[in-house]
């Protein structure tokens, strides 16, 4: 390892030798930037935000493969294992040692240094030994589950067997599957493919088949073609979990989603925010604003010729507009019929302003104050649960074709979900796969989105029933409340992201929901009629509007002389 790598991962800084140091940037900068620079990360340190969630989705817990976690001490009951899984590799290498193999990864040192986003503490042979005890023990891993599927790649017994039974339901089986499958426990799959170069004449059909059988393992998604991952090319992945990324999001989805990302989501709600701060500081319920936009009108009607305006000036300065321009519309305007006309007249009285200067400024604090407050992660989208949606005629139908295939047809009011199985691996995979799509991904974040879409419509253990009713989840876990408490776990994101197909899904199904009576009328009943102090609030509210209309009226009309002159009739009628 370079020294100067070493000197940063040490605590103390007594012995730190300068000069060395300035040496040997000098010398890395030389020789090796070139190189360093053309290979890309790929194996990422969990995003804090992500990693406190549920720090035991992101921690091996039973083997480490990989620099990252390889010295923590209680993960060292698996080194013997390792070790032997090794030494059983050897003896199927062709008239070969591991030791000229180690001596190959050491070759690819910088390579494999550069695929890690931390810095390795390990130095050049220590690292290639590494290398190849972890990738035998995976081959080793591979096997045992090729003889749970009937195929066996090699012909050596495994003493890994002892560990997991034919039925494949032992605890040590399913925690080294979700250990393998974690972001930080992940290395090259170049360093795996060398190692089968010197046992089998095709490795690239070998890996591919591995990756194949150990994805429709893991994958939670149970898709009817197996032959979509046939399109996945070994070579452009980086590592396991990448195999198994591009095995559940297509690159086909992921490249039509990129075409409309790169709008930016942030700038349009951005966008909203400023409009509705403009429009709340020139409120239409202030009577001084109705009165400049009628002066503005007659501003502008003076301009005609004389004999009409007469006309339009008794109507306007007659006593039912002096009437209407007095009523309380501070109050009136928050009336739910009469709020729906408050946003088309504040427009037109905003087209009759005359200090531009001045909306600019506005428009630009407004914005800077969005921008302050806006927050770079997602709790939920707003979208009926899956209960209320049935309640309204939505129809739910399981789908196979993966996450691709998740639609809502309006027509027939008819919501297709793929088909996914959740079982004791399936957090640790979907949370480790958000993870790694956070990090690598430059466009949309199709399964975040997804994840955030489940979120949604799952609240409590009785969506999830529903789903799994439905037979949309299967579950092998121990209760739906498991399976609810699975997906409202997940609901962090890093950074706001837009996801055509799944954004335009969202906004059939709201905008669906939205416009039955049954939920308008849930939702008013709710918010002026079952709460108590809302219902006398309410009828508070009129009687306080009616008075003050009568008095507004009476201002105009004179009304106590009416009152006065409707007493005095009793007394002149006829005996």
């Amino acid at each position: 390892m370079p020294f100067f790598e070493q000197n940063l991962l040490r605590s103390s800084t007594a012995n730190f030798d300068e000069r060395k140091w300035v040496d040997e940037i000098r010398k890395t900068l030389d020789e090796e930037i070139e190189e360093e620079t053309e290979i890309p990360v790929t194996i990422f340190a969990v995003p804090k935000t992500l990693f406190i969630s549920d720090p035991n989705s992101y921690t091996p817990q039973e083997v480490a493969i990989g620099p990252y976690h390889h010295l923590r001490a209680e993960l060292y009951d698996m080194e013997t294992y390792k070790v032997a899984a090794a030494k059983r590799n050897q003896g199927e290498l062709k008239n070969l040692k591991l030791q000229h193999i180690v001596a190959h990864l050491s070759e690819l040192e910088l390579k494999i240094r550069a695929c890690y986003h931390r810095p390795v503490s390990f130095g050049s042979e220590a690292l290639a030994w590494m290398m190849a005890v972890d990738v035998s023990f995976l081959f080793e891993f591979f096997e045992v589950c090729g003889v749970r599927k009937g195929k066996i790649l090699t012909k050596v017994p495994s003493r890994l067997a002892h560990l997991i039974s034919l039925s494949g339901h032992k605890t040590t089986h399913n925690a080294i599957l979700r250990d393998i499958m974690m972001l930080e426990n992940q290395i090259p799959l170049f360093v795996i493919k060398m190692l089968l170069k010197f046992q089998f004449s095709f490795p690239d059909e070998v890996l591919f088949d591995m990756l194949m059988e150990l994805s429709q393992e893991v994958s939670p998604f149970k898709m009817a073609d197996a032959a979509a991952g046939r399109k996945i090319e070994v070579k452009d992945c980086a590592h396991l979990l990448d195999f198994l990324y591009r095995f559940i999001v297509p690159l086909p989805m992921k490249s039509d989603a990129s075409d409309a990302a790169n709008i930016d989501l942030q700038d349009e709600e951005e966008g909203g925010e400023q409009a509705d701060h403009e429009t709340s500081k020139t409120p239409f319920s202030e009577p001084s604003h109705l009165r400049q936009l009628l002066s503005e009108l007659w501003r502008i009607l003076s301009r005609l010729s004389v004999r009409p305006m007469r006309l339009i000036k008794r109507m306007i300065f007659s006593r039912p507009v002096k009437v209407f321009v007095k009523l309380p519309w501070t109050i009136l305007s928050k009336i739910p019929v009469i709020k729906l006309l408050k946003e088309p007249v504040e427009r037109v009285f905003t087209f009759f302003q005359q200090d531009k200067e001045k909306k600019g400024d506005e428009q630009e604090s407004s914005s800077t104050s969005s921008n302050t407050s806006k927050l770079p992660l997602l709790e939920e989208i707003k979208i009926p649960s899956v209960i209320q949606l049935s309640e309204v005629g939505v129809q739910f139908v399981p789908i196979h074709e993966g996450i691709t295939s998740i639609k809502f047809d309006a027509k027939t009011l008819t919501f297709y979900i793929p088909i996914i199985k959740l079982d004791v691996n399936s957090e640790v995979v979907l949370r480790n796969l958000v993870a790694y799509e956070a990090c690598s991904a430059s466009g949309p974040l199709v399964l975040t989105r997804y994840i955030e879409l489940m979120n949604g419509i799952i609240d409590t253990d009785l969506d999830a029933r529903f789903l799994c009713r439905k037979e949309i989840i299967i579950n092998h876990l121990k209760s739906e409340k498991e399976v609810a408490d699975l997906w409202n776990g997940m609901s962090k994101s890093i950074r706001l992201t837009k996801v055509p197909p799944l954004d335009d899904l969202i906004g059939e199904v709201n905008n669906y929901y939205k416009g039955r009576w049954k939920v308008k009328l849930g939702r008013f009943m709710k918010k002026y009629v079952f709460a108590s102090w809302r219902i006398l609030t309410f009828l508070a509210t009129i009687l306080l509007l009616m008075l003050m209309s009568l008095q507004a009226f009476c201002q105009v009309y004179n009304c106590s002389r009416l009152f006065r002159i409707k007493a005095l009739e009793p007394a002149f009628a006829p005996q």
